[in-house]
Order: C-alpha cells, then sequence, then structure tokens
C-alpha cells in the first residue's frame, strides 16, 4: 500500500523557520510528481510548491522567496524548508504525489495528485 508521513510541523514564533518531511512507503519519489498542500481553518486546500520528475519547481506566489522544496533521492525524501514564517502560514501541510513518466512541468492544483499524507500541522504565533 502507497503512503507518505509527514514530519516536522510545530509551534514557531513569526519570523521563525521550520523543515518539513515526506516519506513514501512503497514507492519511489524520483519517478514521481510531487507537492506541498496547506490547509488553513475555514479554508480550501492551496498548493504551495511542487517539483517534477525531471526537477522543475513551482512555488504559490504567498511563500515564494521564503519557501524551499529540496528532493534527496538517496533518503527518498522530500522536503519543504519553510522560513520568515508569518501567522498567515498557520495551516495543515499535506504532502502529494503522483506517478509520471519524466516531464519538466508540475503543478500545484490538488486534482493533480493521486496520493495524499496525512498533514502535520504547522502553527506561527508569538
Amino acid at each position: 500500500q502507497l503512503q507518505l508521513v509527514e514530519s516536522g510541523g510545530g509551534l514557531v514564533q513569526p519570523g521563525g523557520s521550520l523543515r518539513l518531511a515526506c516519506s513514501p512507503s512503497g514507492f519511489i519519489f524520483r519517478t514521481y510528481r510531487i507537492a506541498w498542500f496547506r490547509q488553513a481553518p475555514g479554508k480550501e486546500r492551496e498548493g504551495v510548491s511542487c517539483m517534477s520528475t525531471g526537477g522543475t519547481i513551482m512555488y504559490a506566489d504567498s511563500v515564494k522567496g521564503r519557501f524551499t522544496i529540496s528532493r534527496d533521492d538517496a533518503k527518498n525524501t522530500v522536503y519543504l524548508q519553510m522560513n520568515n514564517l508569518s501567522p498567515e502560514d498557520t495551516a495543515v501541510y499535506y504532502c502529494a504525489a503522483t506517478p509520471v513518466a519524466t516531464e519538466y512541468v508540475c503543478s500545484i492544483a490538488a486534482t493533480d495528485y493521486n496520493y495524499w499524507g496525512q498533514g502535520t500541522q504547522v502553527t506561527v504565533s508569538s
């Protein structure tokens, strides 16, 4: 059974940093398009960042310059480094993946992903 497990969430003060990690069981990340999404209370799920199998990366405008997505093939893990966090970044963060051939585009539309993690809470508050 294919699963994704996120970790690294928590409580951080405004201006602080967190690094989220996502590890799959049952498949290898480098053959999948991967993405991070988030959902704040009362709001719709929002695409944050994605990475194609060919290495193309995309970010939502709200996180550009602050968040960095990366993939460690040796550890089969995807990361989301989040810097200069603000209360507006408070949300449950989800990792998502979908199998694709080698491609050089990616998507932050939730409908483009088949597999989802359970989410990890990120709270930015003083």
